[in-house]
């Protein structure tokens, strides 16, 4: 495959081994080092592999985001979504509102709603459980992914219960899925620096591995570029695979190149300006080598990256377009510009013009309708 391209003997010896079967940590490192040749070889044996797990098929879903609050009791330094409860901005929906919300998504198209909020202090599990029984009785056939690992371990925390317990409650209330948002980085020495009172890295696989056994399945994530090594991003995908061959309940993964441009430890020097684009590629690149068809399905983040490059994205591993969107105002606060939610014929336009096929799905991909 890469005899005209004079790279580097060792790397594509780990790049034909790649094709074959999951690389390891280790070449994983070596392999996200790379520049110039064997940079685009990493991507080009991504964009091979992708094609003999997935086929040519891109997928989006019309689904509603919905940020309930904005008060939050975290010091993520990489946010600047929160307020404090008395400033400028700040606001707690009802659970008639996120209702009210979720009814109009769903008259509109929507076939899911994706509903998280901060850390308010008066929030616990009581209230999810509340919302997503309202939610559940109004919008009876709604898929409902909600509540981060964060939000569910402080809303336990809150309501004195555990977290088993928690989840076995919130899926009887009508909880579908999670997101596996709050990961950031699992590593506990970063997240000191970036989310010192999140809950650390072994809490946040406890969170997410008791879900899955109690059967709701969750996606996974990364929010790289900011105070983070490269053998630290390594690190966190090896995580996710052990975790992945643990219980299964992985659904997709989504890379989260950070938004630098109103972050607090940005603004205070503490960390770098984001990724380079060859760094968001070789990203993907990296993680559908060492994913291979455990996690199945890689998805990009138009809203941080924009159209043009998530586009470009989809040609180093990846194969999902994620969500047409709407209230994504986390992404927004932190300096994204561009937009916060899109229609499926821009999606479908995208996919056409790489050659591919655009196709619906459902949030566990296993209802894709290809268009």
């Amino acid at each position: 495959m890469f005899e005209k391209l004079d790279i580097n003997p060792q790397i594509e010896e780990i790049l034909e081994k790649a094709l074959k079967s999951p690389i390891s940590q280790e070449e994983a490192l070596k392999l996200i080092k790379t520049t110039g040749k064997e940079s685009h070889a990493l991507i080009m044996s991504a964009d091979s592999l992708r094609e003999d797990i997935v086929g040519e098929t891109v997928t989006y879903i019309k689904n509603w985001n919905i940020n309930f609050t904005d008060i939050c009791t975290g010091t993520c330094g990489f946010c600047a979504f929160r307020k404090n409860e008395n400033e400028e901005g700040a606001y707690f929906l009802s659970i008639e509102e996120v209702v009210e919300r979720a009814k109009k998504a769903w008259n509109d198209g929507a076939v899911e709603v994706c509903i998280q909020g901060g850390l308010h202090p008066d929030l616990d599990a009581y209230f999810y459980e509340e919302l997503l029984q309202k939610l559940r009785a109004e919008l009876p056939e709604i898929y409902i992914h909600a509540f981060s690992p964060m939000e569910i371990f402080y809303g336990a925390a809150n309501a004195e219960m555990s977290v088993k317990d928690t989840l076995k409650m919130l899926k009887e209330a009508g909880l579908d899925s999670m997101p596996g948002t709050a990961a950031e980085i699992l590593n506990d020495d970063v997240r000191s620096v970036i989310c010192p009172e999140k809950l650390k890295t072994a809490q946040w696989i406890e969170v997410v591995e008791t879900a899955h056994l109690t059967g709701i399945p969750t996606t996974c994530t990364m929010m790289y570029g900011h105070v983070e090594n490269l053998n630290q991003r390594v690190e966190h995908l090896e995580i996710l695979r052990n975790i992945q061959k643990k219980t299964g309940g992985f659904t997709e993964f989504v890379p989260l190149t950070f938004m630098h441009l109103n972050a607090p430890i940005y603004r205070q020097g503490i960390s770098n300006p984001g990724t380079t684009g060859l760094e968001d590629l070789k990203l993907y690149a990296v993680s559908r080598l060492m994913f291979g068809d455990l996690i199945q399905n890689i998805q990009v983040s138009w809203v941080k990256l924009g159209f043009k490059f998530a586009q470009v994205c989809l040609t180093a591993g990846a194969n999902d377009l994620g969500g047409t969107l709407g209230e994504e105002n986390i992404s927004k606060s932190a300096g994204s510009t561009h937009g916060v939610q899109t229609t499926p014929s821009n999606l479908q336009r995208l996919v056409r013009d790489l050659g591919r096929v655009p196709a619906e799905r459902n949030t566990l991909y296993t209802d894709i309708k290809v268009l």
